[in-house]
């Protein structure tokens, strides 16, 4: 019995010990995965759709992030919730922990890249620049500009003008449509807001017609107190029933045959954006308009002109009578004329040119 009783004694002291062993071990093997990481640039990790947790704990192990994939595995096995980790791409650094990488793949917390949409660029800008990117996912490269709207809702509708510039941020896991429907969703949103504070007695029947505006204002000048006076002009013109003859809708509709340069022929030539062929205001937006145009093109300046001329330093000679204006035109523009046509006579609604 007292041999027994010597072997339990012995047996349990063998297996507390063993037992506090493999605790030690665990602990300390556990704890490999808050030393921080020694990296001479930042990592770029990806996490793609569908891996398992096990996987991504090898990859790591594999790529120099953890010593060994079996403490972070381990560390799954003991915290199943832990293992709900989000795909995409991330960005580990200098000094980050095992544990500091599994938080951020569990907050989803990707790397993030810009893309910035500049106001006045056409759509054909947009799409160029979403072409160039090699962080997107290009769902819509072999798209024509008809299906674009379509996989956005606004079937038939025309795109230029309609998404609003910004800068957006995005990750791997967007797409250029991503980006779009954001653009589109945004200036959506932007003329909603800027059009239920318009001013009263504007000339416009819709929104649309206010943004095609704004384009035009956001093409003919970047200096941003002037948004308000060049939107005056165009308004009162518009209620005179004077044409709108604005150099950015006549370089619109020329496309690709804009050179730099726009000549008499130009301006005679027929095309729908035309101002100095056609009354009103052109059938589509002509750019991307930024919020300040839109607003100055809903809050145009009081004041009696309806001409203005380039100064030749980004700002502009505005005036109230055809004299004045000539007079400004040779005093700013007489050595300038390949760079600026400056607007004719008034004429009657239903004229030619």
């Amino acid at each position: 019995m007292p041999l027994f009783r010597t072997f339990l004694i012995a047996l349990v002291c063998t297996l507390v010990l063993a037992a506090a062993g493999s605790a030690l071990w665990l602990w300390q093997g556990l704890k490999t995965l808050d030393a921080p990481v020694t990296l001479t640039e930042p990592v770029l990790f990806d996490v793609p759709q569908g891996m398992a947790f096990s996987q991504v704990a090898r990859q790591l192990e594999r790529v120099g992030l953890v010593d060994r994939s079996l403490w972070l595995r381990i560390h799954g096995r003991l915290f199943p919730d832990q293992t709900q980790i989000k795909a995409g791409e991330y960005e580990f650094t200098d000094g980050m922990s095992g544990n500091d990488m599994l938080q951020a793949m569990l907050t989803g917390d990707t790397k993030s890249w810009s893309m910035q949409f500049i106001e006045g660029w056409t759509f054909k800008d947009v799409r160029a620049a979403l072409a160039a990117s090699n962080r997107l996912r290009h769902v819509t490269s072999q798209w024509t500009d008809e299906q674009i709207m379509a996989a956005l809702g606004a079937d038939g509708e025309h795109p230029e003008g309609r998404f609003f510039p910004d800068t957006y941020l995005f990750s791997s896991q967007d797409s250029d449509l991503d980006l779009l429907r954001r653009a589109f969703e945004t200036m959506n949103r932007v003329l909603a807001e800027e059009w239920s504070q318009r001013a009263e007695g504007l000339p416009y029947d819709r929104p649309y017609e206010a943004l095609i505006m704004a384009s035009i204002v956001e093409r003919e000048t970047g200096v941003a107190y002037e948004r308000g006076e060049i939107a005056g002009v165009f308004v009162r013109r518009l209620r005179k029933g004077m044409r709108l003859q604005t150099d950015p809708t006549v370089i619109y509709g020329m496309g690709d045959s804009y050179n730099g340069r726009i000549g008499s022929r130009d301006l005679r030539r027929y095309t729908p954006y035309n101002t100095y062929r056609i009354d009103g205001l052109p059938p589509t937006p002509i750019a991307l308009p930024g919020r300040e145009a839109i607003h100055a093109s809903l809050h145009p300046a009081d004041g009696r002109t309806l001409y203005f001329v380039a100064r030749g330093d980004g700002t502009h000679k505005f005036s109230a009578t055809l004299a004045e204006h000539q007079q400004a035109v040779r005093q700013f523009q007489l050595n300038r004329r390949a760079n600026y046509r400056s607007f004719p006579p008034p004429q009657q609604p239903g004229t030619q040119q």
